[in-house]
């Protein structure tokens, strides 16, 4: 059994984890942290801080927000805990902290914790090498509460293309009179309304025929489960930097 600590654990996509977590026989939610703390679940209380944390921590999932990196990192190197960091928005400065804990501690890190959506990642690299030269246009949508933009799915997919062709560069949306399109352009627009889950759609266009894969959440539901797999998959792990690529071809 697989003690879990859900940073966030009041927020909507803490609230699917525990969820998740609670319908999972192999692991269990032993408490949670956030800026309010709530003691009204039977055995599973939520913290203000890390400082008050008693249990025994086998694992963080954290689904909090940026600001929070440094408390759940300085926490998880003071225990030799790993670490599931599901939040997007990092900094460079923040990717460079966690690139440096991964050296103590086991850090498992996914701009999107879907199954479906590193699926996708893999189907676009394969895409953009086998129709070199289309122009690529990527289209995230989400709820109108998503601060960041564009997603970290949407750049996770354009990574995948300029790993394929280091020669693209990004374009986040146009406006006025921006010029002719580069060929090298891959154009990253954000759409945020009403309660949208996620959906992107990766455009690959040519001169006479346009290929679009497509991901659509329909429930949050499935980021849970795939942050609870990414926890049970680096319970074991003593250090190092995981995504969702060694769960999906069991690394």
């Amino acid at each position: 059994m697989v003690n879990v600590l859900i940073s966030g654990a009041l927020g909507r996509m803490g609230k699917k984890v525990y969820e998740a977590i609670f319908a999972n026989e192999q692991v269990n939610a032993i408490c949670g942290v956030d800026i309010k703390e709530d003691y009204s679940i039977s055995n599973f209380p939520v913290y203000q801080n890390f400082s008050k944390i008693q249990e025994k921590v086998d694992v963080v999932v954290d689904f909090s927000s940026p600001a929070n990196l440094d408390n759940v990192l300085n926490f998880c190197l003071s225990i030799n805990c790993p670490a599931v960091l599901c939040a997007t928005g990092y900094t460079q400065s923040q990717i460079e902290k966690i690139n440096q804990a991964s050296n103590t501690i086991a850090i498992f890190r996914s701009g999107n914790m879907s199954l479906g959506v590193n699926v996708l990642i893999d189907l676009v690299k394969k895409a953009a090498s086998a129709l070199y030269g289309f122009d690529v246009e990527i289209i995230e949508k989400h709820h109108n509460n998503k601060v960041d933009a564009p997603s970290g799915t949407a750049l996770m997919l354009a990574d995948a293309v300029k790993d394929v062709d280091q020669d693209k560069f990004y374009v986040y949306g146009r406006d006025g009179i921006c010029g002719k399109r580069n060929k090298n352009e891959i154009g990253i627009h954000a759409v945020r309304g009403g309660n949208i889950v996620g959906e992107h759609d990766v455009i690959f266009a040519g001169n006479f025929e346009t290929i679009t894969l497509s991901h659509q959440a329909t429930d949050r539901s499935v980021f849970a489960e795939g942050a609870v797999k990414a926890a049970l998959y680096i319970a074991t792990k003593t250090s190092g930097l995981y995504n969702m690529n060694d769960v999906i071809n069991g690394k």
